[in-house]
């Protein structure tokens, strides 16, 4: 299972390599994990990848060109490593994807992989989201600050899912108590069991 990971801060990645049973996951090829720089493929000086959204309004929008250079790259080197592997699902984490459910983990945790879109600013260009992107999917009803944080997460439980100190079986979601519906925990991710 080899997942691709796009991204501007690959550095992000580094201590969920390198610890606990994540570690050991990559470790015994269960699962590989590329990060890809997105700035290598963008142009100019400062190797921008933002820009204005057209027609204005706040923010900055990632840039389809450096993106869609980045995907065919990916796609080149999946193919260089395994010219019979199938086609794996381009998947960005987006607050208005389906919620990732357990079953959807586990699922994944039986594919190819997957090219993950670590998103930052207002998002990515929609053109480059129409044209390529498979599978939106959001954590929960919250915003990150970028999409490095929700890739980790989605690679731990595919680390889950594959490890044999966990026997194979993925852990259920887990809550505190009390349920705190003030702050907003009750809210769309369900309530503590009674």
């Amino acid at each position: 299972m080899r997942f691709d990971v796009i991204t501007l801060f690959p550095e992000l990645f580094a201590p969920f390599l390198s610890s606990g049973i994540n570690r050991r996951a990559f470790e015994s090829g269960a699962v590989e994990l590329k990060l890809w720089q997105l700035r290598d493929f963008a142009e100019g000086t400062y190797r921008r990848v933002d820009d204005r959204p057209f027609g204005g309004g706040p923010g900055m929008v990632m840039m389809a060109e450096p993106l869609e250079k980045c995907l065919l790259a990916i796609r080149q080197d999946r193919i260089a490593q395994n010219p019979t592997e199938s086609t794996v699902p381009v998947v960005l984490f987006s607050p208005i994807g389906t919620t990732l459910t357990h079953a959807d983990v586990a699922s994944w945790s039986r594919s190819d992989g997957a090219i993950l879109i670590c998103g930052r600013y207002e998002g990515l260009d929609q053109r480059f989201i129409d044209a390529h992107v498979d599978v939106q999917i959001s954590l929960g009803d919250f915003v990150l600050s970028g999409g490095e944080i929700a890739r980790r997460g989605r690679l731990r439980d595919r680390g889950h899912g594959l490890s044999t100190a966990l026997r194979g079986q993925l852990a259920a979601a887990q809550r505190g108590r009390p349920a705190l519906p003030e702050c907003g925990v009750g809210a769309g991710l369900g309530a503590a069991p009674g």
